[in-house]
C-alpha cells in the first residue's frame, strides 16, 4: 500500500516557518522558567469546559498509547478529568512498540482497546485497512472542524472520511545544550550546519564530548536524517522521498547521508562512541547532557520539544541551564520537521465517541499543557497554559505555521518501514551510525526494506 501524501503544502513557506520559530526561541532563549500559574479549576485552554460531554455513568473505556513515565502520568490526568466530567471509568493500557503488532495481538484475542493513541501517520492507514478504526462521529469532527488546521485534520483522514485527532503534536526541529558547557567554552548557538560544526568542535576543544544520541532508539536517528534531508533536498524531494515515489539510492539521500557522517563519524563527537550511543536509549541520551555539572558527558542533544519531560528529571532548569535553538539549516533553509500522536477508535460506542470529542477539545490539551513536555496542535488553546516561555513560544510557533510544515518522513511510512524497532530504516541508521562510511551501503538497503514495504 503506497501511503498517500498527507499534506498539501507549499514550496515556500516552510523557510518563514523556521524564521518564525528561531525568532521565537531567541526572544527567550535567556529568559528563566518563566512560570505562569494557570487555574486547574477553569478558562479556556486550562481545565476549563468548553465542550459538553453525555453522563456515562457504568461505562468503561480502555485507552492504549505506548507512552512511559512521565508522559504516561501527565496523559492519565486528562483522563481522569474525563472520567470527572462523564462518569465513566478509564482504563490506561501500556502498549509496545510496534502498537500495530501490540493492537493487532490484542485484537486476535478479542480484547482491543477502545482507543489507540497512534504515533504514525502509516499506522492510522494499516488500521484502516485492517478494518479496525471507525470513523469519528459527528461531535468529534465538530470539535476538529473548530480547532485545528486543515493540515491537522488531513493527516487524521483516510479516503475521505476522519479518523484521528491528533491530540499530541511535536517539533522535531530543536538541538538542546547545557548552557554550562557552551559558556565555558565560548561556544555559540549556530545557524547554519557549518556552525554547528565548529560550534561542536569548540566544545570538544574544552573537553566535553559533543553530541549525546539516542541510538538504541532507531526512531532518533531518522529524525537526525529527515531535518538534514528536509533542509539539504529541499520540501518536493522531501515528499518524494516520503511517498517512495523517488528510491532511496537518490542523489540526495546519499548527500544527506554523507552530511550526517559528519557528525556521527566524526572521532569522540558523540558521546562513547558509535558502541556508546548505540546502547543509549532516548531518555539517557537527555539526562546525560544535564547531568554531571559542568563535565557532563555531553554539551549537546538533538530531538524534539519533548526533551523537556526528561530534563524535568535532572536539577536543569528548562531557559537557564538547558537551552535550545533550532535545527540549523544544511541548504537553503532551515528545516521544520513535526510528528504527532492521532487518538483513533477501535471500538465504537457513546463513550469513545466522547473521549475521541474530548480529546479533540481545548479542555484536554490544556490540562496537560501546564504539565509541560507537550505541545497540542489545537489553536484553540491559550498559550498561557504552557508552564514557561520557552515552551509558550514554541506552542505558538506551532499554531502560527498553520498548514506549513513537514511530517515526520518515518511516521508516514508503512510500519513495517518506517516504526519497528530493530527492522526497516531505524535498523539500517543504527548499522550507519557505527559504519558511517558505507553510504552507499546504507542506501541500497533503505530502498530494498522501502520497495518491500510499500509494495512496490
Amino acid at each position: 500500500m503506497r501511503i498517500r501524501k498527507a499534506l498539501a503544502t507549499s514550496r515556500v513557506p516552510t523557510a518563514l516557518v523556521a524564521t518564525t520559530l528561531a525568532l521565537a526561541l531567541t526572544a527567550c532563549g535567556g529568559d528563566g522558567d518563566g512560570e505562569k500559574k494557570t487555574d486547574e479549576g477553569g478558562g479556556t485552554g486550562a481545565a476549563g469546559q468548553t465542550v459538553k460531554l453525555p453522563k456515562l455513568d457504568g461505562q468503561t473505556l480502555e485507552v492504549a498509547a505506548v507512552w512511559t513515565g512521565t508522559e504516561q502520568e501527565n496523559f492519565k490526568k486528562v483522563l481522569a478529568e474525563f472520567e470527572k466530567r462523564t462518569g465513566a471509568k478509564v482504563t490506561f493500557v501500556p502498549a509496545q512498540d510496534p502498537i500495530i503488532n501490540f493492537l493487532g495481538s490484542k485484537i486476535a484475542g478479542g480484547s482491543p482497546p477502545d482507543v489507540a493513541m497512534l504515533p504514525q501517520v502509516g499506522a492510522i492507514h494499516q488500521a484502516v485497512e485492517k478494518g479496525w478504526a471507525k470513523p469519528l462521529g459527528a461531535d468529534a469532527q465538530a470539535q476538529l472542524a473548530k480547532n485545528y488546521s486543515k493540515g491537522w485534520q488531513d493527516l487524521g483522514t483516510v479516503d475521505g472520511k476522519q479518523y484521528g485527532v491528533y491530540y499530541k503534536a511535536a517539533n522535531k526541529s530543536l538541538i538542546w545544550y547545557n548552557a554550562q558547557v557552551f559558556e565555558n567554552a565560548g561556544a555559540s548557538e549556530p545557524k547554519s550546519w557549518d556552525e554547528l560544526l565548529t560550534t561542536a568542535q569548540t566544545v570538544y576543544d574544552s573537553g566535553v564530548t559533543p553530541f549525546s544520541v539516542g541510538g538504541a532508539d532507531g526512531w532518533t536517528l531518522t529524525d537526525w536524517f529527515e531535518n538534514v534531508y528536509l533542509s539539504q533536498a529541499g520540501p518536493e524531494k522531501y515528499d518524494q522521498l516520503a511517498a517512495h515515489e523517488i528510491p532511496w539510492t537518490d542523489p540526495s539521500v546519499k548527500d544527506a547521508l554523507t552530511t550526517l557522517a559528519q557528525v556521527w563519524g566524526k572521532a569522540d563527537y558523540v558521546a562513547g562512541g558509535a558502541d556508546g550511543a548505540l546502547q543509549t536509549e532516548f531518555p539517557a541520551s537527555v539526562t546525560q547532557t544535564f547531568t554531571g555539572g559542568d563535565q557532563p558527558k555531553a554539551g549537546m542533544v538533538y530531538e524534539g520539544d519533548f526533551v523537556q519531560v526528561n530534563i524535568g528529571e535532572t536539577e536543569a532548569e528548562v531557559g537557564t541551564d538547558a537551552k535550545v535553538f533550532p535545527f540549523p539549516a544544511v541548504g537553503d533553509i532551515a528545516p521544520v520537521v513535526s510528528g504527532g500522536d492521532a487518538a483513533v477508535i477501535l471500538e465504537d460506542s457513546q463513550a469513545s465517541q466522547a473521549l475521541a470529542t474530548f480529546l479533540a477539545s481545548p479542555d484536554a490539551a490544556g490540562i496537560q499543557a501546564k504539565l509541560g513536555g507537550y505541545l497540542s496542535p489545537n489553536k484553540a488553546v491559550d498559550s498561557s497554559a504552557y508552564p514557561n516561555e520557552v515552551q509558550r513560544k514554541m506552542a505558538e510557533a506551532l499554531v502560527e505555521a498553520g498548514d506549513d510544515f513537514r511530517f515526520d518522513m518515518s511516521d508516514q511510512a508503512p510500519q513495517a518501514f518506517g516504526g519497528t524497532p530493530g527492522k526497516g530504516e531505524w535498523k539500517i541508521l543504527q548499522d550507519f551510525l557505527k559504519n558511517p562510511k558505507d553510504v552507499e551501503g546504507a542506501q541500497e538497503k533503505l530502498e530494498a526494506e522501502a520497495a518491500k514495504a510499500y509494495g512496490d
